[in-house]
Parts: structure tokens; C-alpha cells; sequence
């Protein structure tokens, strides 16, 4: 079997599979070049309040990445993205996955005050595991973009760890995140926010302003479940605002491929890898990215 049959066969098995098959394929086909991971690190004292950290091979004051899976806040295992935490990995940054809190068991703000704790613990204890303090950047993919978003552009949450956005975040990566989501059409996403005293308030982009850390915001065209003008209104804003931010839209794409490219088998459908690693090691062009 030639190498792009068996690429064809792998991407069709994949596809037919439920996401979290799905996702232990991509685990499975994409190395993390040679780094270590310690599993279920306790970040606080919910059974949901652990993070897996992954090591390269000789990380020393390496980048630090935080990614927050998706799920629209009811779902997900961060063992489902070891593809995505290999994949940065390998390119010699050192990357953080939490689980955290999810309906119906919390609302808002429950997932934002474990993001920020998250973050508290990566402020304390990255140079134990290889990474930089002073170089922490959040990606997130979907509600977990969302989740970044809001940790970058609204201070209340890092505040409450006594941490600030524009001094703690180095940058902020969101791919195919909802950044301006309102009306709540959805009737468990409208519950999720409830407890929320104006839902004006749960919107990123209602929290842009001066100062913001350097973001980097990917989406797919064809995405169907997030719109991309999530992402275009967000880099109006942030733009208007002076901030440093960076757009790329990646044609043909959808909500699920453009992360599912982060694995080395489906890395042809989007550069999602490339851009968010680019991005955290410091290679940007001149509009940012």
C-alpha cells in the first residue's frame, strides 16, 4: 500500500469513528519527540482538578503552554488530547492539559476559576517540569478558546489569583473559539451562563481593551458549529484597541479538522500545529503571527 492510500484509509477509518476514537488514534500516530508526561497532577481538590504535563527531551526555560480542550463546557478528557500536548511537545515547548469542572455538575463561572488556578500553578511550578514562568501562553480550542479568551481579556479571574493578564500571559492562542456568542439559543448553554448578572459580561470580546498579551486567533472557513466572525468581530476589536493580534482563516477547514490537524496524520488539512507553535516560540511575522 503506497504512503497516501494508507493516509487515505487512516483519515476515512478516523471519520467514521465518535471523537473520542477519534482521538486516541491521533494519540496514538503522533509522536511527542521523546518527551516525558507526568499524569494527574492535582491543581486543586476536585476529582476534575488535575493536569497532565508534558516534557521535552532537555527543556530548559522552554515556552509554556496551557491548552483547554473544548466540549461546549459538558464534556471532555484531557487524555483525549495527548495528540495535541505530543505535537507541541515535540517542537520543544512545554505544554499543561487540565480538566476542569463541567456542567452540570458547575456553571459559569466555575470553568474560568479553574482555568485561573491552572495558570497559578503553572506560575508555580514551571521550572520544576522544564518550562519558563515568565513565558506562559493559553490555547484552546472551541470552548476552551473561549475559556482562554476570557483569562486573557477579562482580569477579574488571573486576579483572583493574584495574577494579572498583561504581566502573567505571554500570548493567547484561540482556534475556532465563541468569542461573541449572544443571544444563548442553545437551552443547557443558556443555563450554563444563567448565573451570569448580565450576559453581556460572559462575551471576550466585551472585555477587549488596552494592554492585552499578543494573540493569535485560527479558524477554519467551513466551520459550521463556531462561525468564523467569532474570530474576525474579536480581531476588529482587538486591532481598534491597539492590541497585537494576528488572524489567520484557513479555507476549507471545519471545527473539528482544524484541531484534528495538530495530529501528524491529518496535518495536511490545516498548518494549525505550525502556526500555534510559531506563534509561542516567537517566530511571528510582521502583522503578529
Amino acid at each position: 500500500m503506497t504512503a497516501p492510500l494508507r493516509l487515505l484509509t487512516f483519515l476515512l477509518v478516523i471519520l467514521a469513528l465518535p471523537a473520542c476514537s477519534a482521538g486516541t488514534a491521533l494519540n496514538i500516530a503522533t509522536s511527542s519527540g521523546g518527551a516525558s508526561v507526568v499524569h494527574d497532577i492535582a491543581y486543586g481538590s476536585d476529582k476534575r482538578q488535575t493536569l497532565d504535563v508534558y516534557m521535552p527531551r532537555d527543556a530548559r526555560s522552554a515556552p509554556v503552554a496551557i491548552f483547554f480542550y473544548g466540549g461546549t463546557w459538558q464534556s471532555g478528557d484531557k487524555a483525549t488530547y495527548t495528540f495535541v500536548a505530543s505535537a507541541l511537545a515535540a517542537k520543544g515547548i512545554v505544554v499543561l492539559v487540565p480538566d476542569y469542572r463541567l456542567y452540570p455538575q458547575v456553571r459559569y463561572p466555575a470553568f474560568l476559576q479553574d482555568g485561573a488556578a491552572v495558570v497559578r500553578w503553572a506560575k508555580d511550578h514551571a521550572r520544576t517540569y522544564g518550562g519558563n514562568p515568565s513565558k506562559i501562553y493559553v490555547v484552546g480550542h472551541s470552548a476552551g478558546a473561549y475559556n482562554a479568551a476570557m483569562l486573557t481579556l477579562d482580569k477579574q479571574w488571573l486576579d483572583q489569583q493574584k495574577l494579572a493578564p498583561s504581566r502573567d500571559i505571554k500570548g493567547f492562542v484561540g482556534i475556532s473559539g465563541p468569542y461573541d456568542f449572544l443571544p444563548f439559543d442553545d437551552k443547557k448553554v443558556a443555563d450554563i451562563f444563567s448565573p451570569a448578572r448580565t450576559p453581556e459580561t460572559t462575551q471576550p470580546i466585551n472585555h477587549v481593551g488596552p494592554g492585552n498579551p499578543p494573540v493569535l486567533l485560527l479558524h477554519g472557513e467551513s466551520d459550521d458549529v463556531v462561525y468564523p466572525r467569532n474570530s474576525t468581530a474579536l480581531a476588529a476589536k482587538l486591532r481598534a484597541a491597539g492590541s497585537p493580534v494576528a488572524l489567520k482563516l484557513y479555507p476549507g477547514v471545519g471545527h473539528i479538522g482544524i484541531i484534528g490537524a495538530m495530529g501528524s496524520p491529518l496535518r495536511f488539512l490545516a498548518p494549525t500545529l505550525n502556526d500555534t507553535a510559531d506563534f509561542i516560540l516567537g517566530r511571528r511575522d510582521k502583522n503578529g503571527s
